[in-house]
């Protein structure tokens, strides 16, 4: 799965990708934050998880395994606009906020704010077309959260 995934990733075609190629997306983009600052701990890992039980509705073990398959893929993926890219296609623009602030939760999670994970936030949003301001405020909603 993690395989044809990163094929698609990587192909210069912009085709629609499924829901669980959105999942394992964001998964991989929520372990690329949590790793941006050089640290990846379990707090990081279980914001991680929370993240993907809410957005995706999932369960804690679907959750689990789809976070093993994301480090995995966040290891081999060369940059952060592959993530973004597959989930633009497949999360329609009113729930993107969401998004940014699960982002932000998992930056959040291990109790420090980190230039590098703001750096990988900013990008993210901007190209998930979501603004600076929208950010703002999904970081003032995680941080309510944490």
């Amino acid at each position: 799965m993690i395989s044809n995934f990163l094929r698609s990733l990587l192909s210069e075609e912009s085709d629609p990708v499924s829901t669980d190629d959105a999942q394992i997306a964001l998964a991989a983009l929520l372990v690329r934050i949590a790793k941006s600052d050089s640290q990846y701990d379990e707090s990081e890992v279980e914001a991680i998880k929370k993240v993907l039980m809410e957005q995706f509705k999932m369960s804690e073990e679907k959750a689990n395994s789809t976070i093993h398959g994301a480090e995995q893929l966040e290891q081999e993926a060369p940059d952060t606009v592959r993530f973004t890219k597959a989930l633009k296609n497949n999360i329609p623009y009113e729930n993107r906020r969401q998004i940014i602030q699960g982002l932000w939760q998992v930056a959040l999670a291990d109790g420090s704010r980190d230039s590098e994970e703001d750096a990988v936030i900013r990008l993210a949003a901007k190209l998930l077309g979501v603004t600076d301001v929208e950010s703002a405020v999904a970081r003032k909603t995680a941080q309510g959260k944490s």
